[in-house]
């Protein structure tokens, strides 16, 4: 008997490669793990953390209303101090630089909450915003919030004018050529721009010493392109100071009209959703439209509003053991169709039956979650009729192709006894997800051609998500969709989607990833989507982008990388290494026909190393009260991250489970 035969556990390839059996006892834990995080209705739903501007938001929306629980709001201002920098300011992920707009509202939060300006935590970061250019660096969504309270002027912040909500469809700016999210904060929003509602607060709540020089001196208006003159910056700048010069003459013959078709906008997209688009920004302006409106906080739709605002929370009135001081901290918005459908596939992708019954049950409410109305997606897509999901518990006008592509993966990963009816709602979503097809080939997310440029150099646009193009993360996880159903390469919409994602390779082989951190998460979902769709593995964009993963190991054997990559490209691929990023690592190289490398084998190493007893992954940093969640998601980039609490546990799943059967066939 040869050697290779007496030892048939062992991989053939890689000098460190672990014993088949630890990967398979590994995987084994990791799959009990992830089924004991069902939900007893069959969903999952991780916790979805983000950076303190949420907390500092609940404390401001909360003022402002005069709502909400005194003791929750101490709660929730014990959250923010948790994430002090060290230079006084807050970051928007973990180990990041302080950040202008998040640590002015930090401190205000303070001031709101009681604090002295003299605290040392107010001291302290005070000291960092004046050293960075004070309250008029901020945002434009910030100063709009400061407005309310009396901390800055209307008149300086870009107009946001409810008008928006009355151009035709046909014409070129129109609500439907912005981001669903975008459409989803500005529309409520032009409803306070055009209220402008004042609360005034006691003096020594104020943050007069947050402006550079005093506020009196203090040059509020936003600045010009003075290097370019001629530029879009300045052009549409120049129109601001238009629309807030016909404000003050009260030239505004269309406002009663317009403020009543952004009222109608917004009250018909409260229905079958968790809240204006079921994310919080959105939903916390649509409370405040509400009021300036005229609605009574006990208003039915007020009182719901808030209901939902508040179902984002999680309440640690006893604090964690990490940090046993009451907390209170709040999400940006719940993923359960999301988290279901990743648990669902790399639970099928572990070998569990078709038919195993938690299986079913989560395939079941997937299926329920079904989309069946027409929503803003139809606006550009009008003959197409309703399918897919969205990312929420209820989010009717908002389903996406990403989550559509998900849902329809874990799907084939089961034999539902309602065969019939599962194939009816898989063919709607793939026929939905192809109407949604861009004309460069490629798929966004929410909408199809929201492409327009132009507007991310409206005043307003700073927060850096004005459009929803299309991405490679997501075309990629199509074309594995797609594949899946039997489709092939052969067709013309799959050949046009494969040219987009080479279009868009960069230089040294990585892929962009717009909703993941970032090259790591685009470039594996693109090799999957290739190696599904069967182009061949030594295709030099495949084996390009193959060496650019091996090439950014960590020596440790894992793989990383910083939301800092958004800022500054040359960073791509670095970063303390964590189990979601190692195993888009290792799955990007197994899609790409690497199975003999020690960089695969380093990998799964690492992953088996550090997986805890009961299955799963720790994916934080810091220790004891500044102990962290490490962000892997992205929301808006450089302004927005995301830390999915589940991440950690299916996607080094799916990699171990993949690892597996690549070594079989090499076997």
């Amino acid at each position: 008997m040869s050697t290779f035969q007496a030892e048939p556990s062992r991989p053939k390839y890689g000098r460190i490669d672990a014993g088949l059996e630890e990967v398979d006892a590994a995987a084994a834990r990791a799959r009990d793990h992830v089924f004991s995080m069902q939900s007893p209705e069959g969903f999952w739903c991780g916790e979805l953390e983000a950076d303190a501007m949420l907390e500092a938001d609940y404390i401001f929306v909360h003022v402002v209303l005069g709502t909400g629980d005194p003791s929750k709001m101490q709660r929730a201002m014990n959250e923010i101090l948790r994430y002090q920098n060290e230079d006084g300011g807050w970051s928007l992920y973990p180990g990041g630089p302080s950040n202008i707009s998040l640590a002015v509202k930090c401190y205000f939060a303070g001031k709101l909450m009681g604090m002295s300006a003299d605290h040392p935590v107010l001291a302290k970061a005070r000291k960092w915003i004046l050293a960075n250019g004070g309250v008029v660096e901020c945002n434009t969504f910030t100063k709009i919030y400061l407005c309310c309270l009396g901390q800055y002027e209307y008149d300086a912040v870009p107009a946001i004018p409810p008008e928006i909500v009355l151009a035709p469809k046909w014409f070129y700016f129109n609500i439907y050529e912005i981001s669903s999210w975008s459409r989803a904060i500005l529309v409520p929003l032009s409803i306070a721009y055009a209220k402008k509602p004042f609360k005034k607060i006691p003096h020594e709540q104020g943050i007069d010493e947050l402006f550079v020089g005093g506020r009196e001196n203090a040059k509020l208006h936003l600045r010009w392109n003075k290097d370019k003159k001629i530029s879009w910056r300045n052009f549409f700048l120049v129109l601001d100071r238009i629309v807030h010069w016909a404000e003050r003459v009260h030239i505004r013959p269309l406002r009663k009209i317009a403020l009543k078709k952004a009222e109608k906008w917004m009250l018909e997209r409260f229905e079958m959703s968790d809240g204006l688009g079921a994310i919080y920004p959105a939903m916390l302006n649509a409370i405040i439209a509400l009021r300036c409106l005229g609605y009574s906080i006990d208003d039915p739709q007020v009182i719901r509003a808030l209901d939902e605002f508040e179902k984002l929370g999680i309440d640690e009135p006893e604090g964690t053991p990490d940090y046993p001081v009451p907390t209170f901290r709040m999400q940006p918005c719940m993923s359960p169709v999301w988290d279901t459908a990743q648990a669902i596939y790399a639970l099928g992708e572990a070998g569990v039956s078709r038919t195993d019954p938690r299986m079913l049950k989560g395939a079941d409410w997937m299926l329920a979650k079904e989309v069946r109305h027409k929503g803003d997606w139809s606006v550009k897509n009008p003959k197409m009729q309703p399918g897919g999901w969205y990312f929420e518990f209820n989010n009717e006008f908002y389903p996406d192709v990403d989550d559509s592509a998900q849902v329809l993966l874990a799907l084939n990963k089961v034999d539902n006894p309602r065969e019939r009816y599962q194939y009816d709602v898989t063919k709607r979503a793939i026929d939905w997800i192809f109407s949604m097809q861009c004309k460069n080939g490629g798929w966004a997310s929410f909408d199809k051609d929201n492409t327009k440029m132009i507007f991310q150099y409206i005043p307003f646009a700073d927060h850096n998500a004005m459009l929803d193009p299309p991405t490679v993360d997501i075309t990629g996880r199509v074309l594995e969709t797609l594949a899946i159903y039997g489709y092939t390469s052969k067709d013309k919409r799959v050949e046009k989607a494969i040219k987009f994602i080479y279009s868009e390779q960069e230089p040294d082989g990585s892929w962009f990833g717009r909703w993941g951190v970032n090259y790591l998460y685009g470039t594996f979902l693109v090799l999957r989507g290739l190696e599904a769709m069967g182009v061949w593995n030594h295709e030099p964009q495949i084996q390009q982008a193959a060496e650019w993963i091996r090439s950014v190991q960590n020596a440790d054997g894992g793989w990383g990388e910083s939301c800092g990559s958004y800022d500054d490209p040359t960073t791509r691929g670095i970063g303390p290494s964590t189990p979601s990023q190692t195993a888009w690592g290792i799955l990007g190289l197994l899609a790409a026909g690497d199975t003999r490398s020690d960089s695969v084998a380093k990998g799964i190493r690492w992953l088996l190393t550090h997986q805890r007893a009961d299955g799963s992954w720790d994916e934080s940093v810091g220790e004891g009260i500044t102990r962290q969640a490490i962000y892997t998601g992205t929301g808006f980039p450089r302004v927005f991250y995301l830390a999915y609490h589940l991440y950690r546990d299916y996607f080094p799943l799916l990699a171990l489970t993949n690892y597996r059967r690549a070594m079989d066939r090499t076997n």
